[in-house]
């Protein structure tokens, strides 16, 4: 019975949901995966150690510690939007997740010098190349968010004839 409900949400699912889940699971192993690696979480450390809502992580935890724990979130991240091929709730609190990660990167932005030098707006510098890729990101876990909200509520049971 378990094995014809995933087929059948499987299945019935679109394409689109699918290559977006995917290429989303990749990026969150990908990245999830760089941040137990020393160069990767001292990079990170650059910039997170001194914005206020990972600042705290680096007293308690130094750089391979906090990003660690950044690594284990994102592979956890990932993980349920994985699962959400077949759990519409894992692929909620996945989705949920992923929001919750682009709109932090996101908010790097605020403050930071975006632009190159020299050229000024709308010459992207470094920062700017960085995060700005994250508005994509961000919307393709609110359209696999609400994919799994559309996929939570209980379908309507056809008429016997």
């Amino acid at each position: 019975m378990l094995s014809q409900t995933v087929f059948n949400r499987l299945s019935a699912s679109r394409i689109d949901i699918h290559l977006m889940r995917a290429a989303i699971v990749f990026i969150f192993l990908m990245f999830g995966i760089a941040k137990f690696a020393l160069y990767e979480a001292e990079g990170v450390a650059r910039t997170a150690e001194h914005y206020w809502l990972f600042s705290w992580m680096y007293p308690l935890w130094g750089v391979e510690g906090a990003s660690n724990a950044i690594g284990t979130l994102e592979l956890t991240t990932g993980g349920l939007i994985a699962l959400g091929a077949i759990s519409p709730r894992a692929g909620l609190l996945g989705g949920l997740m992923g929001i919750a990660t682009f709109l932090v990167t996101l908010s790097f932005s605020f403050g930071a010098d975006l632009w190159e030098e020299g050229y000024g707006f709308p010459y992207m510098g470094g920062t700017a190349q960085f995060l700005f890729k994250d508005a994509g990101l961000l919307a393709l876990c609110i359209a696999l968010t609400l994919d799994s909200i559309r996929n939570l509520r209980p379908s309507p049971r056809t008429p016997a004839p």
